[in-house]
């Protein structure tokens, strides 16, 4: 299609942000928009150029015959701030409240805006490392696994406390949950990852960390890679923690049922982020 030089930075844009992590040929947009190379090449430098400018993402280029041009997306600190205080202030909320300490997160896990926040906070840590696939439990952990493999790129693997006769052979391991103490059973279908490759685990909600520890073992049962861990809310409640190295982006400091209160502080991304 032939666009004026306006449209066709507008369209470029719009499919830079749809394909993320994804290397696209020039000649690919050379043929799209029926324009010079040299043109394209001017287009990406001035997206690239705003697109840093405002925190959401950089462009780079790979040379050579196979190469072409990728966005990378990337959250600004001042936007990270921003989404990590809104998620805090909404978990306080004394309604949240569920028994042993746990909180009620349905409803921002079904709020699709916020899910595709929390995606692209994760992916932004993840961003330059090597990821083959995004790892959850079912089932509250699965749209926050979808956020962040969109942003990644990268297909989603669920795991689940029993094997379902549509997804084939599967492998199953037990596990200890760290705040109960009780031995759990959780399967996966033998198609769903590959030898060697490098696994994202995402959740929503850690604790001790035995569900996480858990995924930590299935995937090397596959001779699989862990690439990081990724945690909406942390808690601390004395419990000794399986998990040491995660992502998280609030911490559960206290809870008083007594008296309906809840305390909840940023969790350790940025911290995380800088060392990455």
């Amino acid at each position: 299609m032939k666009l004026k030089r306006s449209g066709r930075m507008v369209d470029l844009t719009t499919y830079l942000l749809q394909h993320p992590h994804q290397l696209i040929p020039l000649s690919y947009f050379v043929e799209r928009y029926q324009s010079a190379k040299s043109s394209i090449s001017e287009d990406l430098a001035i997206i690239k150029e705003n697109f840093e400018y405002q925190g959401i993402g950089s462009i780079i280029t790979v040379a050579g015959a196979a190469g072409g041009v990728k966005y990378i997306p990337s959250v600004s600190e001042a936007e990270a701030k921003e989404i990590i205080e809104e998620l805090t202030g909404m978990l306080e909320d004394p309604d949240r409240l569920l028994p042993g300490g746990y909180l009620y997160l349905t409803d921002i896990i079904g709020n699709p805006n916020l899910v595709n926040q929390v995606g692209r906070l994760f992916s932004s840590v993840f961003s330059h490392q090597k990821i083959d696939a995004v790892m959850t439990v079912a089932t509250k952990g699965i749209p926050l696994a979808y956020a962040v493999a969109s942003q990644l790129n990268v297909p989603v693997v669920i795991v689940r406390s029993n094997s379902r006769v549509t997804e084939g052979s599967t492998v199953s391991i037990n596990y200890v949950s760290g705040s109960t103490k009780r031995i759990q059973t959780m399967a996966l279908a033998r198609r769903s990852i590959k030898k060697d490759a490098n696994v994202l685990i995402i959740d929503d909600f850690m604790k001790a960390g035995g569900t996480i520890r858990g995924m930590i073992s299935l995937i090397k049962e596959f001779q699989a890679e862990v690439a990081g861990i990724g945690v909406l809310v942390e808690a601390q409640d004395g419990a000794e923690r399986l998990v040491d190295d995660y992502v998280s982006l609030t911490r559960l400091a206290s809870v008083n049922e007594k008296e309906q209160r809840i305390e909840v502080e940023e969790g350790n991304y940025f911290i995380q982020k800088e060392k990455r």
